[in-house]
Order: structure tokens, then sequence, then C-alpha cells
């Protein structure tokens, strides 16, 4: 489908707005208010999502892949970070380069995922932001593929939204100590109600201490949090919330980039230990401070129409020093690799915002929901660095000595980085459209604009236009059935070998699936099978091009490469007295298609497992009240080390490694009596040391090894 099919279906949809709307001028007010459940009965099942649709939309009727994983959720999982939180979830592999204290990373559809915080993009450059505590959140939500439409520039695999909690008006409050090995020792406290006997002011505080080691030697995960949250009713119809955040966290390097030789291959000095430390202690730190502060105004303009305008001002800072084996690989003694040092003070301040008007109106049998919005971004991020190719000497990783190093480098030696302002302004329009309480169609339309003004001073203006389609019918046995279009778009920086500026990368999706949430029961269940096409990807040049005489670069790009994702994704989510279970199933299929470079043709993109599944049950017996026994187990395929296979003249020039498949299982027991929770978690039962996967380049990554924690909750 091109654009400008997508654009007439749009008019076409909207254009009985105007023909009908002054028939029928309160006919959304004659309208039966309809109940809608928000969670299921424990709260584990989340019906509703705001992602898809940028407002509260039962899921069985938004046309797109949505999972959402709510506070009881992943208080049954025992999640560490955010990461750990999403490894249940279909079509989401967490953690594809191990163990990183730096951040929580994933892959959607085989790709990175953009973050966002309350619906405004939360990072912006890498590695100057701090990494947010699951404890913060109300909820998290995925939205899978392109989602460009509605949030801007991002990746074709989708965003992972974060949702604060929020000032309630009833009072109460939950203290949460734990205790785990690797030293870790936490505490957390939240804490709201109303500070007026109105109920027109209330107040949410949010604290947590964190003293731990990992699972790396001589790497913290050290954190302080404090989150206070007003919200303020000003009128019947105004609505204004500040949402606080202050965040210090003192860490390190735990990702290690080993060689294939010792961790995939095999080395006659053994398995490299997945606690192994290559950089030197001391010396070592990944140190982030950040303050933020988000307003959210909510106005009620008439009873059928509604302005939403959220803003965020972020400040954050990241104090950045390590060593690594660059190239990741051993010296002839097939122990010993030479480190180099890197570091770098990096910093981000960004100012985001997206104003809303949604409106909500008959034309006929069919009833509309309509957003009207306006997203700004602006970023600064700067990154002050120095690296020095091998300066950190050799280290011998089955018998490391440290504290060889002299004359190490101070902040006074950095040299002043790269430094970029990053604009996006962007205009977009959906209708949700319910026809006759069947049929919904969803239609939306984007245009933006992108400035990055890099160090240089040379701004790099691009445009992009996006869209998205959906279709589904509701049948009265809770089957929804739907298709949709969705694109995407990401800047690129620079020119290609003509001479002419990139154009944004664009990514289309086709999706089609169904969803079930049978009547009269908590379950939820959810099935999808897409086809994803990422466009304007740099390769280089043809034999033929090079020869061209308009060709001002021949070692230059051009934007002729192209990849394609193909997957088939299950979750269910089934609920009742005493049990709940948690199942996903996904299978993806993500290469190259198109590509003019030696041994990129044909390749699976990397960190992409092929087959994903999990299942997580928890069992609350009716007869021992409180008591309550959790089992999980997730199986992760193989994943390619993102090369394709070549061979010229019947030799082989190279084979893609693949790094094995592995299953891993996780436990919970609890008990829960009068105002207190006492939980036992353990991830990795079984201590089983995995890759999560392995590069082209070289380097492999270790996946967490057991963590068990004990929990202490006191609700009151």
């Amino acid at each position: 489908m091109k654009l400008n099919r997508l654009s007439t279906a749009l008019v076409m949809a909207a254009l009985p707005s105007f023909l009908y709307a002054a028939e029928e001028p309160q006919s959304s007010r004659e309208k039966e208010v309809e109940t809608i459940t928000v969670k299921s009965k424990r709260g584990l099942i989340s019906y509703v999502s705001a992602t898809g649709a940028k407002s509260d939309t039962p899921i069985i009727e938004t046309p797109l892949s949505v999972s959402v994983l709510t506070p009881e959720r992943l208080d049954d999982l025992g999640a560490y970070t955010i990461q750990d939180a999403m490894g249940y979830v279909a079509g989401l592999y967490n953690g594809p380069y191990g163990v990183d204290t730096r951040g929580d990373w994933a892959q959607i559809r085989a790709t990175a995922p953009v973050q966002y915080i309350d619906g405004l993009r939360a990072i912006f450059g890498y590695y100057n932001n701090v990494r947010l505590n699951p404890f913060s959140l109300s909820q998290i939500e995925i939205l899978k593929g392109p989602s460009s439409v509605l949030y801007g520039q991002g990746s074709t695999g989708g965003i992972v939204n974060l949702v604060s909690k929020r000032p309630q008006p009833e009072t109460q409050g939950e203290f949460w100590a734990q205790m785990g090995n690797h030293n870790r020792k936490q505490a957390a406290l939240d804490f709201t109600g109303s500070l007026t006997d109105d109920e027109a002011l209330l107040g949410r505080v949010i604290g947590v201490w964190r003293d731990s080691d990992t699972q790396t030697d001589y790497v913290d995960d050290n954190s302080l949090i404090f989150a206070p949250s007003v919200s303020w009713q000003a009128t019947d119809q105004t609505k204004l919330t500040l949402l606080g955040n202050w965040q210090k966290n003192e860490s390190g390097s735990s990702t290690q980039f080993f060689p294939h030789q010792g961790t995939l291959l095999d080395n006659e000095f053994g398995q490299i230990p997945s606690h192994r430390f290559v950089s030197e202690p001391g010396f070592d730190r990944y140190d982030t401070e950040q303050q933020s502060v988000t307003a959210i105004i909510e106005h009620d303009l008439n009873q059928d129409w509604r302005l939403r305008l959220a803003s965020r001002y972020s400040d954050s800072h990241a104090d950045y020093r390590t060593m690594y084996a660059w190239p990741p690989v051993f010296q002839d003694d097939n122990r010993t690799v030479i480190r180099s040092i890197s570091m770098s003070d990096n910093s981000a301040i960004s100012v985001t915002s997206d104003m809303q008007l949604h409106g909500w109106f008959y034309t006929g049998n069919i009833e509309h929901q309509v957003v009207l919005g306006l997203n700004y971004q602006h970023a600064k991020t700067d990154a002050d660095q120095l690296y020095i190719a091998g300066g950190g000497g050799p280290l011998d990783l089955y018998a490391p000595e440290y504290g060889n190093v002299t004359n190490l480098p101070d902040t006074d030696q950095l040299n002043d980085g790269p430094f970029s302002k990053n604009y996006q302004l962007g205009l977009y329009v959906q209708d949700n459209m319910k026809i006759a309480d069947k049929w919904l169609v969803s239609a939306a339309l984007r245009r933006d604009k992108a400035i990055t003004s890099p160090q240089s001073g040379n701004s790099d203006y691009q445009y992009a236009t996006t869209g998205r389609l959906g279709l589904m019918y509701l049948f009265d046995n809770g089957i929804s059935p739907y298709i949709s279009y969705s694109e995407s778009f990401s800047p690129l920086l620079g020119n290609d070998a003509y001479g002419h500026a990139f154009v944004p990368l664009q990514g289309r999706q086709w999706e089609t699936g169904l969803k079930y949430q049978p009547a009269g029961t908590e379950h939820l269940l959810t099935a999808s099978l897409y086809q994803i096409k990422e466009q304007n990807r740099t390769t280089s040049l043809t034999a033929e091009q090079r020869n061209e005489a308009n060709i001002i670069d021949p070692n230059g790009q051009v934007q002729q490469g192209e990849v394609e994702v193909k997957g088939v994704e299950l979750e269910a989510q089934l609920a009742w007295d005493e049990l709940d279970i948690y199942a996903s199933y996904a299978y993806t299929d993500a290469e190259v298609s198109k590509s003019h470079k030696l041994g990129e043709l044909g390749a699976t993109i990397s960190a992409t497992p092929d087959h994903q599944a999990s299942l997580w049950a928890t069992w609350r017996p009716e007869q021992w009240q409180g008591f309550k026994l959790g089992a999980g187990i997730r199986f992760v395929g193989n994943t390619s080390d993102g090369s394709a296979y070549v061979e010229q003249n019947g030799l082989v020039l190279n084979e893609p490694l693949l790094t094995p498949s592995y299953t891993l299982f996780d436990a919970m027991i609890g008990y829960d009596f009068e105002k207190y929770s006492l939980s036992l978690h353990a991830n990795n039962l079984t201590d089983k040391t995995v890759l999560t996967s392995c590069l082209a380049r070289g380097d492999c990554f270790y996946g967490a090894q057991r963590s068990i924690t004990a929990n202490l909750k006191y609700r009151f």
C-alpha cells in the first residue's frame, strides 16, 4: 500500500464527520455509558492500554500488537529490572547483549525499540541516562511494529512505554525490604493519599535505596531514587499532575565483550568465567545522575472534547570509564587480551511535549474517537571522550592480575566530543471509528520535520510522512480479527556517494491477527502474523556504480539496502480462581534482503532468536489462604552473529556462527498475611551459563546467572 492510498482512505473516512456532525450534535452524549474492565481480579492482566492509540482503549479493540505488564505481574515474576520484567513477552528478546548495568536493552521484531516514559521519548543519544526502577511504574506497555504515526521518529520494531505511578485519593502505602545474592540490599517506600479534605490535591512519594554487587567482579549496582508527585484538580474541568524524579546510580561495566574463543568456541584453557572482569578496579565506573519533571494538564472543553498536554524537562549525565579487549581476540597464548581504554563524560538535556485534542462524536451509526496532536522534541547531547587503543595493556582472562596499568588518563585529558542538537516537530491526526458497534476502522496520518545540528554547525533537515490503517471486526463471542498497515521513519545523517543528503530510513509493516477475550472469563489471548520491510538502509556501491561519471565518493554509500522481518506471535493470559498462566511463543525470520556489500546479503539479523517460548504459572490455593507458588520456563532459540554465508569458486569464505539455544527456569514461593507479604524468588534456578548472542565483529555476551532474593512487603 502506498502512502497516497492511505491518505485517501483517511480523508474518505473523515468526510462523513463534516457531512453529519451538524445533524447530531449531541449524539455522543446520548450513548449509554459502557463499563470497561481495566484489570483482572488480581490485577495480573490489563485489558486497556493507551500506548496503541494515545487514549485508553481496550486491547481487544486495538488492531495492533500490544502487551501490558502490571505491577502485580512484575511482583509475581520478581523482576530486578525493566529488562528482566519483559522476559515473558511474545516477540521480545530481553537482554540480547547479556547482563548490562548501563541500560535495559531488548529486541522487538529483530529491532531495538525506542523507550518512552508517560508517552514522551526518554532517551536521546547513548550512555547518558539513568536506568529506571520498575518499582516507580504503574505498568509497562509494549507496542510492537512501526509506530511513527503517533510517536514520531523511531524503530521499526516498536516502543516500550513506561507508565509512572500517579497520586491516588485513598491513603495507602507500601514498604519493601529485599535481600539477595551478590550482596544485594534494597529498601523502597511508596506512599500516596489526599493532601486536602476535598481530595482536590493529591500527593505521592516514591523512594528507593539499593546497595549491591553484580555477577561481574568489581562491578556494583547501587541506586538512590526520589520521585515525588502531586495532582491538583484545579476545577471540575481542569487537572494538573506534576511528576518529579531524581535518581543517582553508581555502577560499572558488567558487559565484558568476551572473545568467541573461550565462550562460543572451544579453548584449550576452558570456558572464560562469566564473572570475569576485563577492566581495572577503581578505574571502571558508570555513574549516572538525572533530574526530570513532567507536567500533565488535562482540560475538558465540554462533555465530548478534551485537551491534554504532557511536557517533560530532563537533565542527565554519565561519568563513564572502562577498559575492554578490542579487537576481542586472544593473543598467541590463547589466554591474554590487549585492553583499550575508553572514557567519556556524556550529558543530555531534553524538552519533550505532546499536545492532544481528543474528541468523541457520531456520524450516523459511526462512533468516532479522534485525536489531533502536536509533538515537539528538543534535545542537546554532548560527549567528551578519550579512546586509547591498547592503553590498558595485557590481561590474562584465566588468571587476571590487576593494578599493573600506570599513568591512567584523567578527566582533564578528555577531548571535546560530538555535540549535537536534535529537533522534531510532528503533526498527527487519528480517527478510531466504530461502525454499528461491530466494525472498527483506525486511520492515522502524520507529518514530521526533524533537524539535527551537529558540532560542525551544518544542520540536516529531514521530512517524513507516515500513516497507519487498521480494520477489525468485533464478534459477539469475544473474538476480534484484524488487519493493519503501519509505517515508521528514522532520520539518517550524512550524504551518499552521489553527494545527495540521505533520506530517512522507512519501515513498513503488514500485520494480521486476532484477539480473544472469552465472555464470562478473565482470559486474554492474542495472535499475530506480520511482515516488516525496512528500506533506505545504506550499503556499498556496486562495481558498475563506482564507474559512473556522477559518483563523488567511490567508497561512499547508497541507500539501496533492505531488511525483511517475518514472524508469528502468540500470547495467552489466563486466570482462574486458583491458577494464573502467562504463556507466549514467537517465531522470527529476519534477514538482509537487499545489499551490495559482500557477506551481508542474506545475513540473519544478529541477536534475534529464531524461536522463543515461555510459560509462567502461579498457584494460589483457596484452602491455604495467602499461600502462592509460581514457576516459569523460558526457551530461547539460536541467534546468528549477523554475517552471511559466502562461497566463491567452491571455497567457503564465511559461515555464520550460531549461539546455541537454551532453556531457563524461574520460581517463586510466598505467603501473604494481614498487611504483610513474604516471598522468595529465584531466576535461572539451575544457575545455567548461557550466551545471549555473539556478533560477527568477534565478541560474545553472557546472560544472567542465578539470582535469589528474599522480600518482605508491608502495605498500609
